[in-house]
């Protein structure tokens, strides 16, 4: 950790979010993290295959079911702790982050995962989230966005399209919706990714370095409500996506389109989509999802807009810094060895007074 805390501590960032976490010499298959409960979701719904990408990825994780759990708070996507053969626990609404805050303090030993919703965690949970990205608290938070409120029957979302009919917005929605990438790099995320419910393999490849990253790890995934805001992604699902999706891969050059006649350059401060034939290969951006600079993350985040012409997807950002947990153990450590830990000698101290 960088800074005074940082060498008052003796900190030296871990760089795989595993390190410490149990692991097991057992094979371990997809039905082994099957739980016993009926899936309840609507026919169709985007849960069905990012339940089933995340029981396939866990078994190549070779961690003990033991030591992850998965914290939810309401909505559809919370029932996901139920469908998992882990730890799980179903929360309250938009305080998933904080009750995983204090598992991934206190027990280092846990792969922590966060389970939410567009509505969950960027309305009455917003407050939430932006801290637990601010402080870099070691867990993996997956945000199902499906821009509607898809449990209480389909009112609009912090992330509905501006002019969205809802039950809530008969007139449409005058909200302007958060562009939530940006959101989780202006908290300052060390982790930030987006995968379409769809895409399998991208969804996997996303999930897996998450699991991995040591910090805040934001992953959105793109996912249908048939019933409440059916299509809403259809886009970027038909023959026309690849002209849609802008899809990352760190040290290649971001390049996209049917027949790859895309490509992203800068342009001033940001950064922008053209032809290929009107610039030269040299001036095509190769994307660094390590880099420093947060401006370029930021840039990226800002190509992707609510009417779905541009959806960058892939790893965004990527970076090493000292996690919250880790440091916060790290001084409870430093309080022990220099003989301040009595907690009868802190309460009892001179630093008292009396209100007469």
């Amino acid at each position: 950790m960088t800074g005074l805390l940082g060498h008052d501590l003796g900190l030296r960032p871990h760089t795989d979010a595993l390190d410490g976490v149990p692991r097991t010499d057992d094979p371990q298959k997809a039905k082994d993290f099957t739980s016993d409960q009926e899936v309840r979701w609507c026919p169709g719904c985007g849960d069905y295959v990012i339940l089933a990408t995340v029981r396939s990825l866990l078994p190549e994780l070779g961690v003990r079911r033991e030591n992850i759990v998965f914290v939810s708070g309401i909505g559809c996507s919370s029932r996901f702790p139920y469908y998992l053969d882990t730890y799980g626990v179903h929360s309250i609404h938009g305080r998933a982050p904080t009750l995983a805050t204090g598992l991934a303090v206190t027990r280092p030993d846990l792969s922590v995962w966060v389970v939410t919703g567009d509505g969950d965690a960027l309305s009455i949970g917003g407050n939430h989230l932006v801290h637990a990205l601010r402080r870099n608290v070691n867990m993996r938070i997956l945000l199902f966005n499906n821009r509607i409120y898809g449990l209480t029957k389909g009112q609009y979302s912090p992330t509905s399209e501006v002019g969205k009919v809802t039950k809530s917005s008969p007139g449409g929605s005058v909200d302007a919706p958060f562009n939530t990438l940006s959101l989780a790099l202006g908290a300052e995320a060390s982790f930030v990714a987006r995968a379409l419910d769809s895409d399998r393999a991208g969804l996997t490849e996303v999930l897996r370095a998450a699991a991995h990253h040591r910090g805040a790890a934001f992953v959105e995934i793109l996912q249908d409500c048939p019933i409440f805001n059916d299509g809403s992604f259809d886009v970027l699902r038909k023959d026309e996506a690849p002209s849609h999706l802008i899809p990352l891969r760190h040290g290649e050059p971001i390049i996209f389109g049917v027949d790859d006649e895309l490509c992203v350059v800068r342009k001033g401060f940001g950064l922008r989509v053209v032809q290929r034939s009107e610039v030269d290969a040299a001036d095509i951006v190769v994307h660094d999802a390590h880099t420093d600079d947060p401006e370029y993350a930021y840039a990226l985040s800002r190509l992707s807009d609510q009417d779905l012409r541009y959806v960058v997807t892939g790893i965004v950002r990527q970076v090493v810094r000292t996690t919250y947990d880790d440091a916060a153990r790290a001084q409870v450590r430093s309080a022990q060895e220099s003989g301040t830990a009595d907690l009868q000698q802190l309460l009892r101290g001179d630093n008292t007074w009396t209100v007469p």
